[in-house]
């Protein structure tokens, strides 16, 4: 009777170190951008980080001895691993280093962490899922928190700081909620999808790279920042939250952690990058929290 219990203890135990690992990683993506972007455009960083991410999977699924369900994958699947690559990485990241470009890290982060509130408004036609009053209300406290940060407090003149950054980070929400809906429906193996979605994504910017941008081999320090990014926010910190999942006895437990990155993410962003924390994000971030979470205990 001991011996299973231990063992359920010790899998959950696992699952928070997995998922507070990719927490912390995850927690310093935005802090690594912005130091990448000074060596390299936005359309060079997709390029080798999501190159990179695509050989650490690669490296994954063959210590996972997974190269073989490869060669089972139906035609249909292939197609599917294409449009799930083209989403994400190669459009959401697009989007997402472009913003990043344009903005302040700590408001392109927090723009970005929209994405639970576009996937709830998305699910309502793609999966005739209904919205409760409730849920519009807390749809409505994240929007409040939206605008916040975009005017820097000023809600009586609505004055965007950089409107164009703003919509770019905002509709890396609509491009990452298409992505989670259709990899939803996806049955293949998780690893599998990973590597297929970023080495799908690395082939559609080799062409973009070609004609908008130059390719050009980094500095060494441009090598350490794109290699980070490539395996902090792609390839490695992916496989280490799903098996946060997968070994957790409740997945709600560990997904909440999630919300502990970008308090986290502001900390890396201040000490790194010297980049000083508006109240007003930090309050923003508050709503948009505030209503992703209001809605999950409603629903």
């Amino acid at each position: 009777m001991l011996l299973p219990i231990l063992a359920n203890v010790k899998k959950q135990n696992k699952a928070y170190l997995f998922a507070l690992a990719a927490v912390l990683l995850w927690s310093t993506v935005a802090t690594a951008f912005k130091i990448a972007l000074e060596y390299v455009d936005f359309i060079q960083l997709l390029l080798f980080a999501s190159g990179i991410a695509s050989l650490s999977l690669f490296i994954i699924i063959l210590l996972e001895k997974k190269l073989s369900l490869l060669k089972k994958l139906s035609v249909y699947e292939w197609i599917m691993a294409a449009v799930r690559g083209f989403l994400n990485p190669f459009l959401y990241y697009l989007i997402l280093f472009k913003a990043y470009d344009m903005l302040p890290a700590q408001e392109a982060m927090t723009l970005n962490y929209t994405w639970p509130i576009v996937l709830i408004l998305l699910s309502i036609p793609l999966l005739k899922q209904h919205l409760s009053w409730k849920g519009m209300m807390a749809i409505l406290l994240s929007f409040v928190g939206v605008i916040i940060i975009a005017t820097k407090g000023n809600l009586l003149d609505l004055q965007f700081s950089n409107l164009k950054g703003d919509l770019l980070a905002l509709s890396t929400s609509i491009v990452w909620a298409f992505f989670w809906i259709i990899n939803l429906k996806c049955k293949t193996d998780e690893s599998i999808k990973l590597f297929l979605s970023f080495g799908f994504g690395f082939l559609f910017t080799l062409p973009v790279v070609y004609f908008f941008s130059d390719f050009i081999w980094p500095s060494w320090e441009g090598i350490l920042s794109v290699t980070y990014v490539g395996v902090a926010e792609m390839g490695l910190t992916f496989f280490l939250w799903l098996n946060a999942l997968k070994n957790a006895k409740r997945t709600d437990q560990v997904s909440q952690l999630i919300y502990l990155s970008p308090f986290l993410s502001l900390i890396f962003i201040s000490f790194i990058l010297n980049e000083a924390i508006h109240f007003t994000t930090f309050i923003g971030l508050m709503f948009i929290l505030a209503g992703i979470i209001w809605h999950k205990k409603t629903s």
